[in-house]
């Protein structure tokens, strides 16, 4: 009896083992990959204040988040495993995300036990449907570029609360049906409450956790497990109506009224060009796409840039609208029409849209990206597994697809993990996948002109630029491949961007990192066509652009104007374009910087000028918008942070002034541009 019990555990461990293994063998070709997109746009907080070495930095770096209103510092926290400071390397980022990959497999594994169970499936196959769901998860290509993407740790750490607070309520759930009125409770609200509460301080969508656990309630549990005295009964019925079914139906009703409200007023989604509504009628082709993908893997995707998706302009173009939005209500209403006779499959699809609810209904993010499957497609395989592990028919044959499916699931993600190991041959190949894409095709571009092929980036952006004239980022890259190839502009090159400039909806930091590079190019001469004087033409032609119209779009704008006065030996000109600029915007990292450049570039006086100008209009500055920014800034006005900046500057200014630093030569290289990006 004994050994029959040892042999019962041992064999699933091994082969748990087993799939872990070759998770981490699958992905190990990855880990040699870079930084990609919005790592460069979040990681270096770890560092915008000093290293994070003692508790006052380490305040300043935890609150400094600005996604959701959370600011999701419990995402900021994990990064400081892998570094302190910045810049500093890929490799520990993408090492522990690949662990906590194999973590989450872990955890999933334990809950699809635990659900095979609940529907009374008998221990041996509920282990290995659970083996196969969790493998296929774990090995599917189409998380790879959840998991080796470093920024989205963001969409993992859901998922580990997720799968934790499921189990610990699942856990407690079981203690109070077997009459524990304390423990039972405890766990449940530990694993539901706090497991929430973590999973939004990740990411958004760890709020979603209520209502998975509502889903499994209603579907695997009250048919099955029913309470066995009236007082379990009741203090279930509290605890799945408090914290299951409010926070669930309080989301539901939200985005039902945010998209009620788009819908109604119609226009553009703030800087996005498309509406509310056009993006409630492209979603349901979006879920469908990731269905496919899912379901008909391949090695080889979009990856991450999926701006050359067609929006959905009304129910019928593009043609695939009306059937993709019937077959996502079919599969809803069917899953819950069929819930009784085939339970897991039913929780697996309801599951799925349940966990595409945030990000893929009416808040006005980006329309595609494919680490949102990462938490919805946790139970997708599940089913799978279920019938696979059902040997008493055709029972050769499952064998050999719980075998073959995970290996070659395996192969593609392999091959992908290869390709996301080398930048150069990533960007290439997510240019030829994505032919429309204009982020892409600026990728591949940096990345030819980054090794040496200036003349292939110019052709590959000449080419997309005859269908894409206001897309600045192939304007600007145009322009410095033509200068690093040593040909300078040619005639229309200058008109093609000013025109992009006229009408592109949003340049982002595009603009100011664009800068920082162009700029020493222009004022040196090394760049024929290129001078100064082009280069505030097109500044000139923002500022009249009225979808640039921002405070901070602008305040951008009109402190590369004053950059570039100093390179033309303008001085006064440049700080008058520094004090206009601060007073679109007023914050104090905007006037330290502008300061200290003025100083850096030789003019310490106007930089104390600078700071005088700041402190008679710091009153207008605005408030912070609700949430973690509220604490960041009470965070730097308890430690006194930019009093103490000032002080500091302002002695350094002073000092350089006394000792007739005014006069000395300017600097040529051109400090960073901070502008609206500068750490508040």
């Amino acid at each position: 009896m004994q050994a029959s019990l040892s042999a019962s555990w041992i064999w699933p461990a091994l082969a748990l083992l087993a799939i872990l293994t070759l998770t981490w063998w699958v992905y190990h070709p990855g880990l040699s990959g870079g930084f990609l997109f919005d790592d460069f746009a979040n990681l270096p907080a770890i560092g915008a204040s000093g290293p994070v070495t003692h508790w006052a930095t380490f305040w300043r770096y935890i609150t400094s988040g600005m996604a959701d209103p959370t600011g999701r510092p419990l995402t900021l926290l994990t990064f400081l495993i892998d570094a302190r400071n910045w810049p500093a390397s890929p490799y520990p980022f993408k090492l522990t995300n690949v662990i906590l990959h194999l973590c989450n497999g872990l955890l999933l594994y334990a809950l699809l036990v635990r659900l095979g169970m609940l529907l009374d499936v008998d221990a041996r196959r509920a282990r290995i449907a659970a083996w196969f769901g969790c493998g296929a998860w774990l090995l599917h290509p189409l998380l790879l570029s959840t998991t080796l993407y470093i920024v989205q740790r963001e969409a993992m750490l859901p998922a580990t609360c997720v799968l934790a607070g499921l189990l610990l309520w699942l856990h407690g759930r079981a203690c109070l049906r077997d009459g524990h009125l304390k423990s039972g409770p405890a766990w449940m609200i530990a694993g539901l409450g706090g497991f929430t509460l973590l999973g939004t301080l990740a990411k958004a969508n760890g709020a979603l956790l209520p209502m998975y656990a509502l889903l499994i309630e209603l579907l695997v549990l009250m048919p099955r497990h029913v309470m066995q005295s009236l007082a379990s009964q009741r203090t279930n019925r509290v605890i799945v109506a408090l914290f299951c079914a409010v926070p669930a139906f309080a989301i539901l009703g939200y985005l039902a009224w945010k998209g009620v409200l788009g819908s109604i007023h119609g226009g553009h989604a703030g800087a996005r060009p498309w509406s509310i509504g056009q993006r409630l009628l492209t979603e349901p082709r979006v879920l469908v796409d990731y269905l496919k993908l899912l379901w008909i893997p391949r090695p080889f995707t979009s990856g991450l840039f999926n701006d050359q998706f067609a929006v959905s302009t009304s129910w019928l173009h593009p043609a695939s609208t009306l059937p993709c939005l019937l077959a996502v209500l079919a599969l809803i209403g069917g899953a819950w029409w069929q819930r009784r006779r085939h339970p897991a499959l039913a929780l697996a699809l309801l599951f799925y849209f349940a966990g595409q609810s945030l990000e893929s209904s009416s808040i006005p993010l980006e329309l595609y990206f494919e680490h949102r499957n990462y938490i919805p497609a946790l139970l997708m395989f599940w089913p799978l597994g279920l019938w696979l592990a059902d040997l008493r028919t055709l029972r050769l044959a499952k064998i050999m697809l719980l075998a073959v499916i995970p290996l070659l699931l395996a192969g593609m993600t392999h091959a992908r993990a290869q390709v996301w190991g080398n930048v150069r041959t990533q960007a290439l190949i997510w240019a030829h996948i994505n032919p429309d894409s204009p982020r892409a095709q600026a990728n591949a571009a940096e990345v030819e002109m980054g090794h040496g092929h200036p003349q292939a980036a110019a052709a590959r952006l000449q080419k997309l630029l005859a269908t894409e004239p206001s897309q600045t980022q192939l304007t600007f890259n145009l322009i410095g491949a033509r200068c690093m190839a040593g040909e300078g502009l040619r005639p229309g090159d200058m008109e093609i961007a000013l025109t992009s400039m006229r009408s592109t909806a949003d340049v982002g930091a595009l603009i100011a990192h664009w800068y920082e590079r162009m700029l020493p190019v222009a004022s040196e001469g090394r760049c024929p066509g290129l001078t100064p004087e082009t280069l505030l033409t097109l500044i000139d032609a923002g500022l009249q652009n009225p979808n640039l119209k921002s405070a901070g779009m602008q305040q951008d704008l009109i402190y590369l104007k004053g950059l570039t006065a100093l390179t033309m030996h303008q001085p006064d000109l440049a700080l008058s374009d520094f004090m206009r600029a601060l007073d679109q915007h007023v914050r104090p990292g905007m006037a330290l910087e502008a300061a200290a450049t003025l100083g850096s570039y030789g003019h310490p006086s106007l930089g104390l000028r600078m700071l005088d100008h700041y402190e008679q209009v710091q009153g207008n500055a605005m408030p912070p918008s609700f949430g973690m920014a509220m604490v960041h800034e009470w965070v730097l006005s308890r430690q006194r942070y930019w009093p103490h900046e000032l002080a500091h500057l302002k002695q350094e200014l002073t000092e350089a002034t006394m000792s007739n630093h005014a006069n000395a030569t300017p600097r040529t290289s051109t400090p960073s541009p901070c502008a609206s990006h500068c750490t508040n």
